[in-house]
C-alpha cells in the first residue's frame, strides 16, 4: 500500500479544491501521478490501494461534512438521503422502514454490522466491481484497458449472466438494486457549486458505452445526495439478497420490486435485478409481464421466467438462472 497524505474537508466545496481525479481514473494503467481522490468510509477505495490497484498521494475526506449527512423529506420532492449517512444510519431510519422498505431491506442485510457502520450511501452507489480478475494486479483484464475478460473462459461462477458480452462482472453496491427500483435520482455537484440531477440509470456507465468506469463521475464532482420521490398509499416494495452465507456475503443474485397496486391488480411496476450484469439491471420484460395482471403464484412465475428468457450464463454460473426465477417470484408474492 502506498504512502499518501490526508485532508479532513469541512464543506463540498473545499473537498472539490482538493481533488484532481476519480478512484477508476487511478486504477488504468496509464494513470497520471498525485492524484488526489474522496474518500468517504474508504471501504472500497482502501481494498483498491491495499490490492495494489489504486495509489493516490492525497486522500480528501469527506466524512464530517455537515450537508452530507442530511435526511430531509418534501411533500413534492420526496426523500432526500445525504450522500454520506451510512448504511446502518439508513437501516434504523423509521421512515425508511415505512415507505421505502426495499431500501431498509437492502442496507440491513448488507456486509457486517462493522462495515454498515462505516460505508456510506455514496460510497456504496459509486465502489467499483468485485470481480476477482479486476482486483487482481496480475490481470489486466477488459476493464483496465485490455481486450481480454478472463471471467469469460476463467472461473465465473459469481459472475454476470446478462449483457455480459464484453465484461461478466457485476456491479458491487448493495443498496443499487432498491434504490434504482424506486425511481431515486442522483444529485451530483461540481466545482462552483454546480448540481445536476440524474436518474440512476444515467447514472451508472456500462462497458460497452465506457469499460474504465462506472459510474458517470467525474473528478470533481461528488454524490451530495439520493431523492426518492414520495411513495403513494398503494405502493408495496420488496428485497430479496441470496447468497452462499446469510452474512458477510456478496448476493449471487438480488431482487427489488415496487409495484403500485390498483385493487388486486398491478398498475405499475418496477423490477429490478443486481449481481446479473455489470450495471444494475431493470428486467423489462418481467415488467411487461406483471403489468395489468393479478399478482399471484402464476403470473409471478409467469414474470420470474420472463426475466430469464435472454440470460446467457457462462461456463460456471447456470445456476444463477433458477434462483433468479426462484427470488423475484418470492419478491412479487411477498407483495400480499
Amino acid at each position: 500500500m502506498n504512502k499518501f497524505s490526508f485532508f479532513e474537508a469541512t464543506s463540498v466545496e473545499e473537498a472539490l479544491e482538493q481533488v484532481n481525479s476519480t478512484v477508476s481514473a487511478t486504477i488504468q494503467p496509464n494513470a497520471s501521478p498525485g492524484a488526489s481522490v474522496l474518500k468517504a468510509g474508504g471501504i472500497d477505495l482502501l481494498d483498491l490501494m491495499k490490492e495494489g490497484l489504486s495509489k493516490p498521494e492525497k486522500l480528501v475526506s469527506i466524512n464530517n461534512i455537515p450537508q452530507l449527512k442530511e435526511i430531509t423529506f418534501d411533500e413534492k420532492k420526496g426523500l432526500s438521503l445525504g450522500a454520506g449517512i451510512t448504511l446502518a444510519e439508513i437501516s434504523a431510519n423509521a421512515r425508511i422502514k415505512a415507505d421505502y422498505f426495499a431500501l431498509h431491506q437492502a442496507a440491513s442485510k448488507a456486509a457486517t454490522p462493522q462495515i454498515r457502520n462505516m460505508a456510506t450511501l455514496g460510497g456504496n452507489l459509486a465502489q467499483r466491481t468485485r470481480c476477482w480478475y479486476f482486483r487482481s494486479k496480475y490481470h489486466e483484464c477488459y476493464r483496465k484497458g485490455s481486450s481480454t475478460c478472463f471471467a469469460q473462459i476463467g472461473e465465473n461462477e459469481y459472475h454476470a449472466i446478462l449483457v455480459n458480452a464484453d465484461c461478466a462482472s457485476v456491479h458491487a453496491s448493495s443498496l443499487a438494486t432498491a434504490i434504482m427500483a424506486f425511481d431515486a435520482a442522483i444529485e451530483i455537484t461540481g466545482k462552483e457549486g454546480k448540481v445536476k440531477i440524474v436518474s440512476m440509470n444515467e447514472f451508472f456507465v456500462s462497458p460497452d458505452v465506457d469499460r474504465k468506469r462506472e459510474t458517470i463521475l467525474e473528478a470533481g464532482e461528488i454524490i451530495t445526495a439520493v431523492i426518492l420521490p414520495k411513495v403513494k398509499e398503494n405502493m408495496k416494495s420488496h428485497y430479496i439478497k441470496m447468497g452462499e452465507r446469510e452474512s458477510n456475503d456478496w448476493p449471487l443474485a438480488e431482487v427489488a420490486v415496487v409495484v403500485e397496486l390498483n385493487g388486486e391488480k398491478c398498475k405499475k411496476a418496477n423490477i429490478v435485478l443486481g449481481a446479473v450484469a455489470p450495471v444494475p439491471l431493470v428486467s423489462e420484460s418481467a415488467i411487461e409481464a406483471i403489468k395489468g395482471q393479478t399478482i399471484n403464484e402464476q403470473t409471478a412465475r409467469a414474470a420470474s421466467i420472463a426475466a430469464m428468457t435472454n440470460a446467457t450464463p457462462l461456463s460456471q454460473n447456470a445456476y444463477k438462472v433458477p434462483i433468479f426465477e426462484t427470488i423475484i417470484k418470492r419478491a412479487l408474492l411477498a407483495l400480499l
